[in-house]
């Protein structure tokens, strides 16, 4: 089995910034601590889903990479087309199957908590299991299906990608407590839809010559995502959001700035690849700034994936 070549298509290095996702949700949520097997399984749900999409978009790209991208493992034959196939039917099944099981995980517990095997209220079990993990992750396939095989060379194609990740965050908080409530977590959510929406629009003629006024509009796009970024807190009760977002998105946006400022001044495709690739694993950063919105400091602690997607990223390309 050639290793690298099946890293080379799921794109192991992005796996990362889905993986950020969770960690938003299953650390502002405290779900990590409350029910740590749920946050686990949420992880694989959200890796398995993410690369089950990076196959299949390729499965349905074979055509356009033989002409344009021959060095990929399918049209380079390192693996077949019914292999890949499999391969992202077995990974989905893995998601979805995540995904109801993080929802599972209360099952063996009565309404007070405590552990009684066999004889479970059939009520607290009832209470216990939680749907929603597992029709979102059940979303997110359809969503990746339908940008990658319909929607991705449409007008919707930045939005659609878009929709998987704002899937993919609410995954992440579909198991947070009420408290959390669901206009905080479709704004956190929002903010990497539509950071996705410029980045996917960045990238549109990454392969040719990409057009500067094109690419000037997706990062407009990327800066309303950091302006909605800022504005996270109003959700939160007074006194109790961090006051570090707003420097450390300034940043931010530093980081991004040299490779995209390269991109426009000579939008050539190796520019424009290195500004969607700096950009593409800047959601793990993006993902640690959010969460400091909820922990302060301590979410920072999410950069820790970056390291071994930049490792990863030196010998696997990302887009």
């Amino acid at each position: 089995m050639n290793v690298l070549a099946y890293a080379r298509l799921m794109r192991l290095p992005n796996v990362f910034t889905a993986l950020a996702d969770v960690g938003v949700g299953v650390f502002a949520s405290g779900l990590y601590a409350a029910d740590p097997l749920a946050a686990l399984l949420l992880a694989v749900a959200s890796a398995s889903l993410y690369t089950a999409g990076m196959v299949s978009n390729d499965c349905f790209d074979l055509a356009e990479d033989q002409r344009e991208r021959p060095f990929r493992p399918l049209p380079a034959g390192q693996i077949s087309l019914r292999t890949a196939q499999l391969l992202t039917v077995g990974l989905m099944l893995v998601g979805v199957a995540a995904a109801m099981a993080s929802g599972a995980t209360g099952l063996a517990s009565t309404t007070d908590g405590s552990t009684t095997g066999t004889d479970v209220d059939a009520d607290a079990v009832h209470a216990a299991f939680r749907p929603l993990p597992g029709l979102l992750a059940v979303a997110l396939v359809v969503a990746i299906l339908l940008y990658n095989g319909w929607l991705k060379r449409t007008p919707l194609g930045p939005v659609s990608m878009a929709s998987c990740r704002v899937l993919n965050v609410l995954l992440a908080f579909s198991l947070a407590e009420p408290s959390l409530g669901w206009a905080t977590r479709a704004h956190v959510a929002a903010v990497v839809g539509v950071y996705i929406i410029g980045v996917t629009w960045f990238a549109r003629a990454e392969a040719g010559v990409s057009d500067r006024d094109q690419l000037r509009l997706a990062v407009g796009v990327v800066g309303v995502a950091l302006l909605l970024a800022v504005l996270v807190p109003v959700h939160l009760p007074a006194g109790t959001a961090s006051a570090w977002p707003p420097y450390l998105l300034v940043g931010f946006a530093l980081i991004l700035a040299g490779p995209i400022r390269g991109a426009l001044a000579n939008p050539q495709p190796a520019r424009v690849q290195a500004a969607v690739k700096r950009m593409i694993l800047g959601l793990i950063g993006l993902d640690a700034i959010l969460l400091t919105t909820f922990t302060g400091p301590s979410g920072l602690l999410l950069l820790l994936l970056l390291p071994p997607a930049v490792i990863l990223g030196k010998r696997i390309y990302s887009t």
